[in-house]
Parts: C-alpha cells; sequence; structure tokens
C-alpha cells in the first residue's frame, strides 16, 4: 500500500491552532506502517476526553472546544482519522474500507491503552466511535455523540442520496458545496486554508477524504452493512451514561438522536439537547453550547461512573 504524507510546513501558522502533534504508529492489515495524529493536552494521569471527527475535517475542528473542555481538569485527545489531517493518507481508493478505518483505530486505541474514556463524535467520528465503544465497552466511562448515525442499509435522507451520488465519480472534493450545505457560518479565508490547503496540498492528497462517503452503508446491498449491524447490536446492550447533543439545523443525521435514545439504554435518564442554531459541523458554530453541555454532562455523571452504575 502506498502512503501520502502531508509534510509538517503545511500545518504552520494556522489560526487558533497551537498545539503539539503527537503520532502513533500502527501496522495495516498488509503490514504497511501507518502514523496516525492526535493532539494529547492537559495532565497526562487524568481520565481522557477523546473527540473523533468527520469527513472531510480533522481535528482542527475542535480548536474552540479544547480550550473549555480542558478547564474539567480532564486529559484531551483529539485524533484525525487516517487520510485526514496529519494523519498518513493512503493513496488509492481501494486502500480505504469500513473495515480497514475500524481497524486502524482499534490499534491507535489499544497502542495508547486509553483507559475511562468519555468520547464525543460527530459525523464519521461517530459511526467508528460507536465500533470502538461496542467492541471495548470496558475502556468507555461515557458517551457523547452529536450529528452522527450508524447506518444499517434501510435507506437515507434525500441530502445523502444526493451526496453518495455526486461523489461516485468527483475527480476533487466539492469544498465550497460542502461547506455551504452544512455550516451555519462563515469560514474566515485562514479557517477554510486550514481545512483544505493544509491537509491537502494536491489533489492526490484528498483520496480517502472522496471514499468516506462510499463507504456510508445507507442500502442493504452494501458489502460492509454487516460491520455496523454487529455494533448496533452490541450498543443495545451499553449501559453507561450515553448523551446527544444534535444541531437542528443538521441536514445529514436529522432524527438519528431519537434512535440512539430509544434503543441505547445508558440514553435513558439523560439531558438530551437539540442545539438551535447547530449545523452539521456543530464544533464550528457552538463550541461555547458544547463544552457547557458536555461539562455537566460530566458533573451529571461523575458520581455513577465511579460507583459502576
Amino acid at each position: 500500500m502506498k502512503v501520502l504524507r502531508t509534510p509538517d510546513s503545511c500545518f504552520e501558522g494556522l489560526p487558533d491552532f497551537e498545539y503539539a502533534p503527537h503520532y502513533t504508529t500502527i501496522q495495516a492489515d498488509d503490514g504497511t506502517p501507518l502514523r496516525i495524529h492526535h493532539i494529547d493536552e492537559g495532565p497526562a494521569d487524568a481520565e481522557p476526553i477523546l473527540l473523533m471527527h468527520g469527513n472531510p475535517t480533522w481535528s482542527y475542528l475542535y480548536r474552540h472546544m479544547i480550550p473549555g473542555l480542558l478547564k474539567t481538569g480532564r486529559r484531551v485527545i483529539a485524533l484525525d482519522l487516517v487520510g485526514c489531517g496529519r494523519s498518513d493518507k493512503p493513496a488509492s481508493k481501494k486502500d480505504y474500507s469500513l473495515a480497514r478505518h475500524c481497524d486502524w483505530m482499534t490499534k491507535w486505541l489499544l497502542a495508547n491503552d486509553l483507559k475511562n474514556i468519555t468520547l464525543f463524535c460527530q459525523d464519521w467520528g461517530g459511526t467508528l466511535g460507536f465500533h470502538l465503544v461496542a467492541h471495548h465497552p470496558e475502556r468507555f466511562d461515557r458517551v457523547i455523540a452529536s450529528n452522527t448515525g450508524l447506518p444499517l442499509g434501510k435507506g437515507t435522507n434525500s441530502f445523502l442520496r444526493f451526496w453518495q451520488a455526486g461523489m461516485r465519480y468527483a475527480p476533487f472534493f466539492p469544498w465550497r458545496l460542502a461547506f455551504r450545505r452544512t455550516l451555519q457560518r462563515e469560514l474566515t479565508p485562514q479557517e477554510y486554508a486550514a481545512y483544505e490547503k493544509a491537509p491537502f496540498p494536491s489533489r492526490k492528497f484528498q483520496v480517502g477524504i472522496l471514499k468516506f462517503p462510499l463507504l456510508i452503508t445507507v442500502f442493504p446491498d452494501h458489502p460492509e452493512v454487516g460491520i455496523n449491524r454487529e455494533t448496533w447490536a452490541r450498543l443495545k446492550t451499553f449501559d453507561k451514561p450515553f448523551l446527544t447533543l444534535y444541531g437542528d439545523r443538521d441536514p445529514v443525521t436529522r432524527g438519528y438522536d431519537k434512535i440512539l435514545q430509544r434503543y441505547v439504554p445508558g440514553t435513558q435518564g439523560q439531558a438530551h439537547k437539540i442545539i438551535e442554531g447547530g449545523g452539521h459541523f456543530i464544533q464550528e458554530e457552538k463550541a461555547d453550547e458544547l463544552v457547557i453541555e458536555v461539562t455537566r454532562f460530566l458533573a451529571a455523571t461523575e458520581k455513577k461512573v465511579a460507583c459502576g452504575e
């Protein structure tokens, strides 16, 4: 497997993002070493908050949440999915599959030996994060899901149908279209460049983010839908605290919070919230409100988690 690595110089001078990079090298199923990037802030011995992003973003998406989360006294870790941000980028579309993404993230989790995790996940960060929770529940104390889902081949909404059809043969990622439909605020030119130009200095680096839409298992004939079905079956037994914070202007995952609340035991009795004015990339628009809700959730569930209830 041929792997591309974005030069470190591409990430210099990004606005509001002065966090030191950390790297973990795992081995892919074909033996190829893959370097996965994450931010690691706060006390090394504190319980971690793990932040997982979606497509086509990276840990930069959490830049406005990290300072507030650090005030909780916890360790804050934000990783970059393979093919995104500062993580390595396999060079061919055939290198990417749902199974491989799950394998890569699992190997990263085990290599870092994280425990007592509070997971905050959005978009693909939820799909892959749920896999980690479902298969390693002993490592997670609680989950916050925001604008994410776990497709089971039962169809989809008009936005995702349009998105998948358009991306099937796209020669490059349509940044302007994607952000116009999913963001409720205008990015500055510098912020926009931090998403597009920094991780992807040329089109050949975009292969992973071009493939992600085709890995969404919304139709029953998708070859990997069984992976999500197994994850979902395991999630139905997860009884640790599980909170949903969804934006009311997200066209991608609207209504999935109700599905999680109906079937995941840990969602019962939690202070779920629909955040007004929150689009799909809600971290860009409602960072302060998200931090407030996460902080409340941590405080409200601390005793329950400590007692193993």
